[in-house]
C-alpha cells in the first residue's frame, strides 16, 4: 500500500523528540524527494488540525520560523518551541546545531512505508 506525500511527511515529522528540530530539506531528502523542501512546507501548514504533528519543529535550512504565520498568531511558533527549551529570538533559532535532529542519521526508511 503506498501513502501520499503528505502523509509521508506527517509520518517523519511525527518522530521529531520534543526539545528537537529539523528543516524541510531533511525530511524530503528522507522520504525521497530531495527537491521537495517547499512541499514538506505545504504539508506542515494543512497539519493544523492533527495534534499528533508537531509541526512548529520544522523550520528552514536556516533555523528561522518561516511557518509561524500558520499558528494563529506570530508569536505562537516561537512560544511552542521555547517552551521546548529551545531559544529563539527575532524568529530565529538559537545554538541551531544543538537541537537540530536529521531524519536521514536518526530514522530507518524501512520503518516507512516510502
Amino acid at each position: 500500500m503506498e501513502t501520499n506525500f503528505f502523509d509521508r511527511v506527517y509520518a517523519v515529522a511525527a518522530q521529531i523528540p520534543y526539545g528537537k528540530v529539523t528543516n524541510y530539506g531533511a525530511i524530503a531528502r528522507f522520504i525521497g524527494a530531495p527537491k521537495s523542501a517547499r512541499m514538506v512546507g505545504y504539508a506542515m501548514n494543512t497539519s493544523g488540525t492533527m495534534p499528533d504533528i508537531p509541526a512548529h519543529r520544522v523550520v528552514n535550512r536556516n533555523g528561522l520560523l518561516t511557518g509561524k504565520h500558520h499558528f494563529g498568531g506570530t508569536r505562537v511558533m516561537a512560544d511552542l518551541l521555547i517552551s521546548e527549551g529551545i531559544k529563539v529570538r527575532d524568529n530565529q533559532i538559537q545554538d541551531f546545531e544543538k537541537v537540530y535532529w536529521d531524519p536521514n542519521e536518526e530514522l530507518d526508511r524501512n520503518d516507512f512505508m516510502i
